[in-house]
């Protein structure tokens, strides 16, 4: 690496690590207002330290739409119920299932840094929900005063209640294997005058941060409509910056209508809260909720942690009805409260025929990639005993291994055409005043020599739908949760080994290891033909960007990318190292046209 290389990398580390206190200076943080600090240390989760039993969240109230009040007169009650899986606990505010603790996962996965922070909380969902999962929300003449009367069942909960104007409430919830409860709800007409109901909005649930350090960005709700997954929908619709950052005032809400909406869940990078009816409902709605904010010692400790964390409630919507005296209407539903693994979903959507392993994000042209991969990392993982990183490095070995003779094929070509540039460059300056006649002469040039300048670019669009899957699949594979590998503690996560006392900013070795070999690889490449010099050297520097954007993501992607450009490198040496074909249509020595026998 020269002189200048070593000056533009450190000057890329100083910048990237004084970034934080940059925007501090810049944009400083508003002060917090007195009592918004949350307590709760370095998580958002409202579980105890046991992990069983959770701890009474604190109300938020939504401003978006009006909330019925409570009858705070009657305490409020709650019924929990544990199986292999899950841990369960139902409220009698809004007759629904206020929380779901994973047992099998644990809240945080402890790096080596971490070591003796580690905590027996385990994963939740529904965490700080405004609503329970089941929650009628739509007025008093479906809801009341919320408060529901609990019982406990066989296998499960029931939750009741008869309002004034005769319609009674009755939910039934029962809890299944795969991480399933299946409900059925009752709305019953029992006064002796016909009741119209208006549109009722059936909550799903709120999506929630992973932990503190989580920005949201894979935290939304995803729905189906029968023939295609919506994208999430979270903090990008919600957000106050519009195109070039410039400020925008965000929706109160996001709506949407369909005729056939198959399930609606609310989600984050590993878990999800799924609402699955019999009956397809015709809408779906979602709301941000603001999540208490992590306290003022915490922020100044982890420059890491979000400031102010935000949430998203879901809920399903039914068109109004009327119900004749004597008359009720029953709706099925089944509730996912789990991890976003492959195979439990996939198990759940050939069950109920509604395609709810797409809350993977496996959808589209490179989803069929992406599930192509997981399931062959878990295939190398639990067949020959790999572990999930050294898994990763077998599938990138084999990728290069498959793709050789298309690199291979590229790269003679790209030394055969830079053996060329003298004439090109002559061409280019002999018809520099015709640019169409130059266009002509260089594409008979080309064919003349029996070459394809786009060649270059074959190898890259044929692996491109392979990247793109591996990325996808290494961003929400709840398998590399808590996978070490090497220095690494969780591939899942950035590879933090320590943070840089002054400035509290994480050192990530893995990202810059890669950024390393992306500059030693785009050294060995050779330019375009005819590339403009200042171009080709920006060109050449374009990895430290890639390493920047990249610098704080999952340890199992820049894993990926790095044995991914050092398995280029060798290859790109070993090319170099075999002899060089002649150009097709050419003879070695062969100058002229052949002399002419007399």
């Amino acid at each position: 690496m020269d002189r200048k290389s070593i000056i533009i990398l450190v000057a890329c580390f100083l910048l990237l690590f004084s970034w934080p206190l940059l925007v501090n200076k810049v944009f400083p943080p508003k002060p917090l207002p007195p009592g918004a600090t949350n307590s709760a240390p370095r998580s958002l989760v409202a579980t105890n330290e046991t992990g069983t039993a959770p701890q009474q969240a604190p109300v938020l109230e939504r401003s978006t739409v009006p909330r019925i009040p409570l009858n705070t007169n009657v305490p409020e009650q709650t019924i929990e119920i544990t199986n292999a899986n899950a841990h369960y606990t139902f409220t009698s505010v809004g007759g629904g299932l206020k929380l779901v603790e994973l047992l099998r996962y644990p809240e945080t996965v402890t790096t080596r840094r971490e070591r003796g922070t580690h905590s027996n909380r385990v994963a939740t969902l529904n965490s700080f929900t405004p609503d329970p999962t089941l929650a009628l929300v739509d007025g008093p003449s479906v809801e009341g005063d919320g408060v529901f009367t609990l019982t406990q069942t066989a296998n499960g909960v029931r939750a009741e209640k008869a309002l004034t104007n005769g319609l009674t409430l009755v939910k039934d919830f029962q809890l299944s294997t795969n991480y399933l409860v299946l409900a059925s709800i009752t709305l019953e007409n029992r006064g002796s005058q016909p009741l119209s109901l208006p549109a009722q909005e059936w909550v799903v649930g709120t999506a929630t941060p992973m932990n503190a350090q989580d920005n949201g960005a894979t935290e939304g709700m995803m729905w189906y409509n029968g023939t295609k997954a919506q994208d999430t929908v979270g903090a990008s619709y919600f957000s106050t910056h519009g195109f070039a950052c410039t400020p925008r005032v965000p929706p109160a809400e996001y709506r949407a209508s369909s005729t056939n909406v198959l399930w609606a869940a609310v989600h984050n990078q590993f878990f999800a809260l799924a609402l699955m009816p019999q009956e397809p409902a015709a809408g779906v709605v979602l709301r941000p909720v603001p999540l208490p904010r992590p306290a003022e010692e915490e922020v100044r400790n982890d420059t890491r942690i979000v400031k102010e964390p935000m949430g998203y409630e879901a809920a399903i919507v039914y068109p109004n009805l009327t119900l004749a005296p004597g008359q009720k209407t029953e709706r099925h539903l089944a509730i996912f409260a789990g991890p976003k693994e492959y195979r439990t979903l996939a198990t759940i959507s050939a069950t109920l025929n509604n395609n709810v392993d797409a809350i993977m994000g496996y959808t589209g042209f490179f989803g069929f990639f992406s599930k192509g991969l997981l399931l062959w990392m878990n295939w190398l993982h639990n067949s020959l005993w790999l572990t999930y990183g050294w898994a990763i490095v077998a599938i990138t070995i084999i990728i290069k291994v498959v793709f050789w003779p298309l690199t291979q094929a590229s790269t003679r070509s790209a030394k055969r055409m830079q053996a060329l540039q003298p004439q090109i460059k002559a061409l280019q300056e002999k018809y520099k005043d015709d640019p169409v006649k130059s266009q002509r002469k260089m594409m008979e040039f080309w064919k003349e020599h029996k070459i394809n300048p786009m060649s270059g670019c074959l190898p890259t669009l044929i692996q491109m739908p392979v990247f793109i899957g591996f990325f996808y699949m290494i961003r929400s594979a709840i398998e590399l949760r808590g996978a070490p590998f090497l220095w690494v503690s969780d591939l899942s996560r950035s590879d933090t080994l320590f943070l840089i006392p002054g400035v509290n900013f994480p050192f990530n070795l893995l990202p810059l290891i890669m950024g390393a070999t992306m500059l030693w690889q785009a050294r060995l490449t050779p330019p375009s033909p005819g590339m403009d010099p200042a171009q080709a050297k920006m060109m050449r520097y374009m990895p430290l960007m890639f390493m920047v954007f990249l610098y704080n993501f999952s340890a199992g992607l820049t894993l990926y990318w790095t044995v991914q450009n050092l398995l280029s490198i060798v290859q790109t040496k070993l090319i170099r190292t075999l002899p060089e074909s002649p150009a097709p249509g050419k003879s070695p020595g062969l100058t002229g046209p052949p002399k002419r026998r007399k």
